[in-house]
Parts: C-alpha cells; structure tokens; sequence
C-alpha cells in the first residue's frame, strides 16, 4: 500500500479538497460529519449518489459543494432543477463518466471511495490513475482488481488509506516499514475481528426463516442493507481477507478470523516475538474516517471516548464455517486467483438482492455463489476487460439460478 510516498509534500496551501463518491451512504454521512468539524482544514469538491436526490440536494446545500453526480441521469435532471431553485453554483454531472471526471480534478486531492458494489470500481481507479490520496471504503477496487489496482496506485504515485475499521485498525498497527514484506518486519500474521453479526447465536436450523429486517439489524454498527447482509453472512468478513491480502501484500494463511461481538477490539498484528498490538475504539466509522483524513497527524472526529470501564469484558470466538459458508468461499477464492474474486463478488452481489427481494432464503446465498464459482471457470486478470468480462458472466449464471426459483 503507498502511503509513505510524499504525503507531507501535498499539503495545499488552503483547505484539502474532498470528492466523496457514495456521499449519501453511512460513510459519506459519516465523512461530512467529520468535515463540518474541521471546516478550515477541508472542502468539499463534488458529492455524489447513485439516485438518491432529495438526500443529495439536502447536502449539497449545506456543503455547496462545484460538481454533483448521480450516476442516474433521470435523478441528475431532476437534482439539476432542484439545485437551480435553490440559488447554488453547483454543477450537476451524471453517469459514471461523471463519477470519473471529478475525481481527477485538479481541486480534489483525496477521494472518499464509498460507493458499494462493483458500481464503485471504475471510478477508484480513475482516483488511482489520476495519483489522489484514496480513502478506501469500497471492497470491491481490490476484491475485483488487486493487481490491477495495486499497480495504478504504485505507478502513479497515489496513496490508498483503509476506511474499514478493520483494515484501518491493521494500518495502524503495523510497523511504518510494513511494505518491505511482513515477514522482513517480523510480522507474523493478521488478526481480523468480526461482530458474528446478529445470527452469531441463533439455532442454525432456524436460519432458513431469517427475514432481510432481521439480517439487516446489526448487533454494533449502522449500515446500508447490502454490507448488513453481508455482515450477517461473513462474506463481509471473507471480502476483507481477499482486501487485506492487497493491501498489506500477505495471503490468505496469514489471516486469521477472530469473532469479537464487542466491536472494540477493530483488529491486530501478532509479531514473531510474541506481541499483539491492537487499535480499540468505540464502533463508530468516524474513527477510521478521521485517521485516513488527516494522516499522518490526529484530529478529533466527534466520536465520544472509549469508556473500558463500562467495556468491562471482551470476548472472542473462532469462527463456524458452518454457520458461515461464505467465509470459506471467499478463503477459497483467494487462493485460486485470478478471476475468482470477481466471480465471487458477482454472484454474492445478485444473490444478496435475491433474499433482499425476498426471491430467495438467506440459506441459499452461499448456495448460489458456490454454484457460480463451480461453473464459471476463473481465468487471470491481465486486465480490466477481462475482469468485468468475468463480473458479467457470474452476475448472468447467479441470475438464472435465482430465476430458477431456488427457494
């Protein structure tokens, strides 16, 4: 991950311009949170959304941010008109050329990535290419396209930040020198937490009858309902692993799940000479958002103190490959390689909407990405073609066994 490539030598003279995509999701909300907090150190470039107007116009003028896209083009002509009434100077873009276009502006220095799904993927690259600082909170930029990634980051001198709290906690800490290779700085594997989410306990028989409100009821944190499934599932947790091996140049062995269902604990390093170090805090994205902001310094995120008094007691499991099968596809998929994650990825997204839509039982997701990964073959990702060739393919099979009427 380059973070140490001159970040000190790109402070602007005046506020650190921000284009957050995904700005009306839990992490966009949660980084204009920060930003109102630090009004003189940072501005924002240009907001964007997938269709939410009403949410994106509200915020565009509390923020009165240049450019504002939705990827939608109905809903950029109805926020157009919206944005005119109001008085604003804003500028309305749609589609994902527009997404493209204002993360390369020479005013945007870093880049929120918050978009969720695939959708966020060509827009982070642009990011990558165009040498921002990205704070990364998509999964599927590296899930999709590590190498290819990695390298646009690297070759352009970009810097790439975890959002995940997970991966934020791992960032720091790891050794500053983390990127001569783990086992040169004598790290000795990665501890990953995990919630369990809210089916950590429940009768696994019982699970064929979850509804989406249930599995959309995080015990800890407050997100959309796509990563709450995924939570529910731990594919969350197996997509991290497959991020994780990116970003911090490891593989899968050297990763280890650990179910923490306090949410205090966000992850650890274990090292050859026996120390874990661990990043605590309370569960509250604003925390890794801040981090990534301001780094290399510190500043206050809103997030009130971690009272360890009233934590009293943490607690931690191994994981049930049972329970959760999709944790296991994702270690799986990582070690094949190749198009793989793609696969998985694609085929865990349609298959979350099939029980979302209620198509098909929170059982059968794993179910359906496992056929997917059985019958799509994996081929290497030399390119960006042939890993969305790939997401094609994946989304086309999951659809038809969906469409089957597996119940």
């Amino acid at each position: 991950m380059s973070t140490q490539s001159s970040s000190l030598d790109r402070v602007p003279d005046g506020p650190v311009g921000i284009t957050i995509l995904g700005a009306t999701g839990s992490i966009g909300v949660s980084t204009l949170d920060v930003i109102s907090r630090h009004p003189d150190k940072y501005r924002v470039i240009a907001l964007t959304a997938n269709q939410q107007v009403e949410r994106l116009v509200s915020q565009c003028r509390d923020f009165e941010p240049q450019y504002a896209v939705l990827v939608d083009p109905d809903a950029a002509d109805k926020a157009s008109v919206q944005i005119k009434s109001a008085g604003l100077d804003t500028q309305v873009l749609s589609g994902i050329e527009g997404l493209e276009k204002v993360v390369a502006l020479e005013e945007t220095q870093q880049v929120m990535a918050a978009i969720v799904g695939a959708a966020g993927l060509r827009p982070t690259l642009a990011a990558a290419k165009a040498g921002k600082r990205i704070l990364l909170a998509n999964k599927e930029a590296l899930v999709m396209s590590g190498k290819i990634f990695m390298d646009e980051i690297q070759s352009n001198n970009a810097e790439l930040l975890p959002i995940d709290s997970e991966h934020n906690a791992i960032f720091q800490s790891m050794p500053s020198d983390y990127s001569k290779g783990l086992k040169t700085v004598g790290v000795k594997r990665i501890l990953l937490t995990a919630s369990g989410g809210p089916f950590r306990e429940a009768d696994v028989s019982t699970l064929g009858r979850v509804t989406p409100e249930q599995a959309c009821n995080h015990p800890n944190w407050k997100m959309g309902k796509k990563i709450s499934v995924d939570s529910a599932t731990m594919m969350n947790k197996g997509l991290e692993v497959i991020e994780a091996c990116w970003l911090f140049g490891t593989s899968p062995d050297k990763i280890q799940v650990v179910i923490h269902p306090e949410s205090v604990i966000h992850s650890m390093v274990a090292y050859d000479d026996g120390s874990v170090l661990a990043q605590l805090g309370n569960p509250d994205m604003r925390t890794p958002i801040a981090h990534a902001m301001a780094w290399p310094e510190r500043m206050s995120s809103g997030v009130a103190d971690l009272d360890l008094f009233e934590t009293s007691q943490l607690n931690f499991e191994r994981p049930d490959m049972e329970r959760f099968p999709c944790l296991q596809l994702a270690y799986n998929a990582m070690n094949q390689g190749g198009t793989a994650p793609a696969i998985l990825n694609a085929a865990n997204e349609v298959a979350v909407q099939a029980f979302l839509d209620n198509k098909i039982s929170f059982i059968k997701i794993p179910n359906v990405i496992k056929i997917t990964l059985d019958e799509i073959e994996s081929a290497e990702a030399l390119s960006l073609a042939a890993i969305l060739a790939a997401d094609a393919s994946a989304r086309e099979f999951a659809q038809s066994i969906v469409a089957g009427g597996m119940q």
